[in-house]
């Protein structure tokens, strides 16, 4: 049985042969030490072969290592995922930033570290009279949580706060898993498809996207974890039985979180008020 992956990239891969409504691509940035490779699901076909909804599906692979490996690459590596971004589709001026996950759960921290280094900017529009803000976008951050500290699942109350700020755009940060060691902390994906938190680990909530919440939804994700089978395969051991079944995260986990948390910011940061450089950004952010 094939591991769990948040992946489009590796599910692509399990599809033997061409597939109709699955377009492929990529292009390579050598200055940032990133593949990015793209997969348009254009029609309910490839939607069907490839188990994920219509929309673009962007992954950005090291060359080598991590992306918390090289902090000289760090800062070209946010404005490759910044450009990236930027190509999805026009980011227009009112964005709600939704980070998801559990800051007590390392591995499911990304979403809360990559939401607390995001310049939130809609306080400054409303209220600061006396500031030019003309040049930002309006910024709402918001750290979800999970449904064991709110009581409430990460779309309603994204929804909720949807119909205070009326954004016209959602973008959600998760953590993923993949099946490929590879890909593991190695790894950005971006997508249009919207997401359903949790979905990697079998733990699915309500999904996240423009069908649930009514406006355009933006995925980013790094996988953080893998299923202990993948460990046992690359190992060349034997499948593990299912009640054995573990998931696994990097020993380094903790700084692996914390500087590609900083990346995503960055690259969220850049692109959103894209005449910012980045160290007014540094500076802001303190």
């Amino acid at each position: 049985m094939a591991a769990r992956t948040d992946m489009a990239l590796e599910l692509e891969k399990r599809i033997s042969g061409s597939a109709e409504g699955i377009v492929k691509s990529e292009r390579q940035y050598d200055d940032a030490g990133l593949k990015v490779t793209e997969i348009e699901v254009t029609n309910e076909a490839g939607a069907a072969a490839l188990g994920r909804p219509v929309g673009r599906y962007i992954t950005a692979a090291c060359s080598s290592g991590r992306l918390s490996d090289s902090i000289e690459l760090a800062a070209a590596r946010a404005e490759v995922i910044a450009s990236e971004l930027r190509g999805l589709m026009p980011l227009p001026e009112r964005v709600l930033i939704g980070g998801l996950g559990n800051t007590q759960i390392t591995p499911d921290s990304l979403g809360p570290a990559v939401a607390s280094g995001v310049f939130a900017t809609r306080h400054l529009k409303h209220l600061a009279a006396d500031l030019d803000t003309s040049e930002l976008s309006e910024v709402t951050v918001i750290s979800a949580g999970v449904m064991a500290q709110t009581g409430l699942e990460s779309r309603s109350l994204i929804g909720a706060i949807c119909r205070e700020v009326e954004p016209q755009l959602v973008i959600a940060i998760d953590a993923l898993a993949c099946s490929e060691l590879s890909h593991l902390g190695s790894t950005v994906q971006l997508s249009t498809g919207g997401i359903s938190p949790g979905s990697g680990v079998e733990n699915a909530r309500v999904e996240l996207s423009e069908r649930t919440l009514g406006v355009p939804c933006i995925a980013i994700g790094i996988p953080t974890v893998t299923d202990c089978s993948v460990i046992a395969e690359a190992a060349g051991g034997s499948e593990l039985p299912e009640h054995l079944g573990m998931i696994v995260t990097p020993k380094d986990i903790d700084s692996l979180i914390a500087r590609s948390a900083a990346i995503i910011s960055l690259a969220l940061n850049r692109a959103l008020h894209p005449t910012l450089s980045r160290e007014d950004i540094e500076l802001i952010m303190g």
